[in-house]
């Protein structure tokens, strides 16, 4: 069974191991760029949650989910799926989130998304799950496997901010897609996840230098 980022032990095991594969990383942490452990419940309310969030401001995601949440109790899937679409606009959700929140209630009811062992797979394994219910995609899929799971080698290469951190913090030439990022990711196994949080962390710094919003 993977080893969770659940405590701050298992954090710093990760970092300690970042820093004796790769320079660089060794170089953010002695700097003190070092994450917060930051984690959300796992399960149908964590996914819904980050789905919610998407493409919206963290203070419009935080009013939606309380208007939700209003209506959802318990916040379970068979609760999802006896809410109407109506009720559910009318809380904030667009129809897009509404048909993906849906349609991952109804996996998890007919058993097909087995949120309760995702723990116990690989990373790759969660992920390609995850990825089958129509409107997940692969961010979505990181996502909550690195901040409601808390898997150690999720790795959200498609994460812009993830990406410009790395720019900046490799020296590239340019920012790289998802495809360069994983292909330089690959030093980090089984602690991408841990990386990921180390360059989130390097990006708010950065920008809190160049005094704009992280």
């Amino acid at each position: 069974m993977t080893t969770l980022l659940e405590t701050d032990a298992v954090l710093k095991r990760g970092l300690d191991a970042l820093a004796k594969a790769d320079p660089v990383m060794a170089g953010l942490v002695a700097d003190g760029i070092v994450p917060e452990l930051r984690k959300r419940p796992p399960g149908f309310e964590g996914l819904a949650w980050i789905v919610v969030g998407q493409q919206v401001s963290t203070a419009s995601a935080a009013a939606i989910w309380a208007r939700l949440r209003r209506i959802l109790e318990p916040a379970t899937p068979d609760t999802f799926l006896r809410l109407s679409d109506e009720s559910l606009r009318a809380a904030g959700l667009s129809a897009g989130k509404v048909k993906t929140i849906r349609a991952i209630a109804t996996e998890v009811t007919e058993g097909r998304l087995p949120l309760d062992r995702l723990h116990e797979l690989s990373a790759e394994e969660a992920h390609g799950l995850l990825t089958r219910v129509k409107g997940i995609g692969p961010w979505t899929a990181d996502i909550y496997l690195l901040f409601c799971l808390g898997h150690p080698d999720a790795f959200p290469s498609g994460d812009l901010a993830v990406q410009e951190a790395a720019r900046l913090a490799y020296g590239l030439d340019q920012r790289p897609d998802a495809r360069a990022l994983t292909a330089l990711a690959e030093r980090w196994r089984p602690w991408r996840g841990v990386a990921a949080k180390v360059l989130w962390a390097y990006y708010r710094v950065v920008k809190a230098r160049e005094g704009a919003p992280a």
